[in-house]
C-alpha cells in the first residue's frame, strides 16, 4: 500500500457528530470504487475509513465521519486533522471494491455512515455510464442522520439507472418514507435475489444478519460483497 501525506481541505459538520472531510493527496494515489483508506495515528495504529468519492475525481479522498463524544477512536482523528491541517494515510484496502466486469444488477444497502462506501462505488457507475440498474437502500436511526438525501434524490432523477430508497428505523410523525430495518426493506422489495451483486456497508451485526437472510431468497455468497466480511 501507499503511504502518503495529505492536506485536510476541508472539514464541516453535515449534521450533528456526522462530518465530511477532503483530503488534497500529496502525490497521485490509486484506489477501486469501494475500497478504504487507514488513517496513521502510529506505525502501530492505523484507523480505516470508507473513501466516500469515486477514483475518477482526481486529486482528492472524501472521507464521512461518524464522531459522537464517546467515540474516540474517530473524535482524536478529527481532532489531529483540525490542529495539523494534514494527515497521513495508508491507501488502497479492503477487497469489497466494485466488481465493474460483472453484467449483473446491484444493490447497494449502506447503514449510516456506510453510505461512503456505497457513495464511491455509485459515483463510479455514474462516471463511467454504466447501463447496469442499481438500487441504493440507505438506512439510518434517525431521518436527520440522512446528510445527502436531497444529493441522492437529484442523483437518482438524474441517471435512469438509480433507484433510492432511505430507510428509517426509529421515524417521527413528519417522515413519510420507508421504515424499519434496511436489509428487511430489501427483502420486501425483492421477490429473488438471486441475479444481484450486492454490497453491504455497516455495523457488523447489520451485515451478517443480512448475509444470512439474503441467502434465504437465493442471494450467491459470492455475489455478497463487504468488508466486514473479512472479520465475521
Amino acid at each position: 500500500m501507499q503511504r502518503i501525506k495529505c492536506r485536510v481541505a476541508e472539514l464541516r459538520e453535515y449534521v450533528d457528530t456526522i462530518w465530511h472531510v477532503a483530503l488534497t493527496p500529496l502525490q497521485e494515489v490509486n484506489f477501486k470504487p469501494g475500497q478504504y483508506l487507514l488513517v496513521v495515528m502510529s506505525d502501530s495504529d492505523k484507523r480505516p475509513f470508507s473513501i466516500a468519492n469515486s477514483p475518477t475525481r482526481d486529486g482528492v479522498l472524501e472521507l464521512q465521519i461518524g464522531a459522537t463524544p464517546e467515540n474516540a477512536y474517530a473524535g482524536q482523528v478529527l481532532a489531529r486533522m483540525r490542529e495539523q491541517g494534514e494527515i497521513e494515510v495508508e491507501l488502497a484496502a479492503g477487497k469489497a471494491f466494485l466488481r465493474d466486469s460483472s453484467p449483473r444488477p446491484l444493490i447497494l444497502m449502506a447503514g449510516g455512515t456506510g453510505f461512503s462506501y456505497a457513495r464511491s462505488i455509485l459515483e463510479s457507475l455514474i462516471a463511467n455510464g454504466s447501463k447496469r440498474p442499481v438500487f441504493l437502500y440507505w438506512g439510518v436511526r434517525q431521518a436527520h442522520w440522512l446528510y445527502e438525501q436531497a444529493e441522492m434524490e437529484r442523483w437518482a432523477a438524474s441517471y435512469e439507472p438509480l433507484t433510492f430508497i432511505p430507510v428509517v428505523q426509529e421515524p417521527e410523525a413528519d417522515w413519510a418514507g420507508r421504515s424499519g430495518l434496511v436489509h428487511k426493506a430489501i427483502m420486501d422489495d425483492f421477490v429473488s435475489l438471486h441475479d444481484y451483486d450486492i454490497y453491504v456497508a455497516g455495523r457488523f451485526e447489520m451485515a451478517g444478519a443480512a448475509r444470512e437472510e439474503f441467502k434465504l431468497l437465493g442471494a450467491e455468497p459470492e455475489r455478497i460483497f463487504g468488508d466486514a466480511y473479512e472479520f465475521i
